[in-house]
This record gives structure tokens, C-alpha cells and sequence, in this order.
């Protein structure tokens, strides 16, 4: 199954923050990109935040997932998780009349 995982910041992240997490919040992310987890990921351009379309077997999975990342993990990200699939109106379009 498809999930959009939208992240956001509750707070910026202080010097000493990001020093501490982000050494951790990076592989720890880097390794659900390799295991398949997540299969592309943006920089949030409006928000500070990061977007995530996931591969996973269910949003109850992505959550566990991604509540283990540190910045998660410390509360200092949320994230909203969208399940998506096919556009399924189109087959509509396909259908004989």
C-alpha cells in the first residue's frame, strides 16, 4: 500500500538539536529508503518538513515506522499519513456504455 507521510517541524530545530538528532534522524531514514519503505522523499518547500511516499503493508506499519525516527521520537516531528491508491474514476473512462 501507498502512504504520504507529510512531516512537519513542531518547533524549529535549535544548533544543539540538530547537532544531537540529525547524525541519527539521517541513516535511521537513509535505511527505510534502502529496506524499501520509503520510495521517494521531498524537502517541503513552504513548511519546514519533509514529504514521504511509502511503500508499506499498512498506515498502522508507517506509523511504527516512522514514530521510530528520532526527531519523531523526541516530538519534535509530527507526521499526517494520507493512504492513497489508483485513480479509480478513470475506469470509468474504460468501461463500455
Amino acid at each position: 500500500m501507498k502512504v504520504f507521510a507529510i512531516g512537519s517541524l513542531s518547533q524549529p530545530l535549535t544548533p544543539e538539536q540538530r547537532q544531537q538528532i540529525m547524525p541519527k534522524e539521517v541513516p535511521d531514514t537513509l535505511k527505510l529508503y534502502l529496506d524499501g519503505k520509503i520510495e521517494q522523499f521531498w524537502f517541503s518547500q513552504d513548511l519546514p518538513g519533509v514529504i514521504f511516499l511509502m511503500n508499506v503493508d499498512s498506515v498502522e506499519q508507517a506509523r511504527v515506522d516512522l514514530d521510530a525516527l528520532p526527531l519523531t521520537a523526541e516530538k519534535l516531528m509530527t507526521f499526517k499519513l494520507i493512504p492513497v491508491g489508483p485513480l479509480a474514476p478513470l475506469g470509468l473512462l474504460i468501461q463500455p456504455r
